[in-house]
């Protein structure tokens, strides 16, 4: 009796760990991922308008038809950079994938409070080089730290109504995603007579 509770004992929890570790494993060893879906159709650190959603043809599974999609496929390796979204009619929202599908930062236009989303995105690194300046404050400049030099934005915006997603799509078009060109503004020290 020992023998056979401890045979079940013993298959259950080798069904555990072997199930535990097929569902971490998974994406990383997916071949069919966001990323690489999406690699032929973007260029990188440059916004991208995907097509509408349709029920037999949508370049991403479980695609909301209400909502206009954009992509930024980013590449921190060359220097941070600089992402802006003019806020739509009804709904806008920005969401930070790492090249491995983990989300890692989400704003929406209720939360931003302003007709733009505008924010710098940089790894840790590239943002303990910026100088420090007490003129800009944190509500000025919206600073997001990637964990990784390579990932995905998903850029939203909502039509309400079927008539109205020719605003949100030119909202999404408006958007940029690039590269910074200016370097941030050192803090001068004051000159002394």
């Amino acid at each position: 009796m020992i023998r056979l509770a401890f045979t079940i004992i013993a298959g259950v929890v080798l069904g555990l760990v072997v199930h535990l570790v097929s569902v971490l494993a998974l994406p990383r060893i997916a071949t069919q991922d966001a990323y690489s879906r999406l690699t032929p159709m973007t260029k990188v650190n440059a916004v991208t308008q995907l097509p509408l959603a349709a029920p037999n043809d949508s370049p991403m599974p479980f695609m909301d038809p209400a909502f206009a999609l954009a992509i930024c496929r980013y590449d921190l390796s060359g220097g941070p950079i600089k992402l802006t979204v003019p806020v739509s009619q009804a709904y806008t929202s920005v969401s930070f994938y790492t090249r491995n599908e983990i989300a890692y930062y989400a704003i929406n236009d209720r939360s931003a409070g302003r007709k733009v989303i505008e924010l710098d995105l940089m790894t840790e690194a590239q943002h303990s080089e910026l100088p420090e300046d007490e003129e800009v404050t944190a509500a000025d400049r919206l600073i997001i730290d990637s964990p990784t030099t390579t990932g995905l934005i998903l850029m939203k915006a909502l039509a309400p109504e079927p008539g109205l997603m020719p605003q949100a799509q030119g909202s999404l078009q408006a958007a940029t995603c690039a590269p910074q060109t200016e370097a941030p503004a050192k803090a001068e020290a004051p000159r002394r007579r």
